[in-house]
């Protein structure tokens, strides 16, 4: 059984820093893309991050870049989300996904096959 592990969420006050962490487990994702993605209340789920399988290529929402790191750890089947000079704004539940093959399209959700549960980051002004 498939299963990605989101932590590291919770309450911080504006200009703070969160690192998420994304462990799997029933499957390596070492040679697949990863991604994370968020959803505020009463708005849609966005992409916010991904990385390529070899941490090369990182990708970013507009709204993030330059405030949020993306890598990974592949002999640990990990992938990290360092998120600093939080915004309000950023409150959301925060998902990290993976995909059952390679993908086209980092950014798109419909890319992406299993999905964790979510952790709640929720940034105070």
């Amino acid at each position: 059984q498939v299963q990605l592990v989101e932590s590291g969420g919770g309450l911080v006050q504006a200009g703070g820093s969160l690192r998420l962490s994304c462990a799997a487990s029933g499957r390596t994702f070492s040679t697949y893309a990863m991604g994370w993605f968020r959803q505020a209340p009463g708005k849609e789920r966005e992409f916010v991050a991904a990385i390529s399988w070899s941490g090369y290529s990182t990708y970013y929402a507009d709204s993030v870049k330059g405030r949020f790191t993306i890598s990974r750890d592949n002999a640990k089947n990990t992938v990290y989300l360092q998120m600093n000079s939080l915004k309000p704004e950023d409150t959301a539940v925060y998902y990290c996904a993976g995909p059952e093959s390679h993908t086209a399209n980092v950014m798109a959700q419909y890319e992406y096959d299993y999905w964790g549960r979510g952790t709640q980051v929720t940034v105070s002004s």
